[in-house]
């Protein structure tokens, strides 16, 4: 259960005591810059896929170690909704920053399905909400950078 709950508070991370989501949030850009860097959309999602299965199993340990349901120091989803929120889109720094943002707006207001999903069982309820919310997050990414300027966030 040791492992499972420092890989889903990304090494205890989220144990910051204010907004431990947006430092999750913060770190999945970390990834994202690394696998951005790297050049390759396959290994890209192949990363989000490994992460969300890693993060059900983790968060069924962080559950069962805090005794609740998507417990805050959990930040695994957040790491994760970062990536999906940006993949696949050509962003720069200030287009990775406008993703953050919104992912952040998402994550807290949870449009629905996403504010349902909370409700699957365990750590796949943990992963889905943060999932979905970044799903819209990734759509409305591509338009912002469809009809912004070239250079502005691409």
């Amino acid at each position: 259960m040791r492992l499972g709950v420092f890989v889903a508070t990304c090494g205890y991370l989220g144990y910051v005591p204010i907004a431990p989501g947006t430092f999750g949030s913060a770190a999945g850009l970390v990834v994202f810059a690394a696998v951005h860097w790297a050049g390759s959309p396959a290994f890209e999602l192949a990363l989000i896929a490994f992460l969300f299965a890693i993060g059900v199993w983790s968060g069924n340990a962080a559950e069962r170690h805090f005794g609740g349901v998507d417990p805050a120091p959990v930040i695994l989803d957040e790491v994760v909704g970062m990536l999906i929120t940006l993949a696949l889109i050509p962003v720069n720094l200030p287009g990775a920053i406008v993703g953050f943002l919104l992912f952040r707006l998402l994550d807290v207001i949870k449009p629905w399905p996403a504010n349902r999903m909370e409700a699957l069982p365990g750590g796949l309820g943990v992963m889905a909400d943060d999932a979905m919310a970044a799903l819209y997050g990734n759509v409305m990414m591509r338009l912002l950078v469809a009809v912004t300027p070239a250079g502005w966030l691409a």
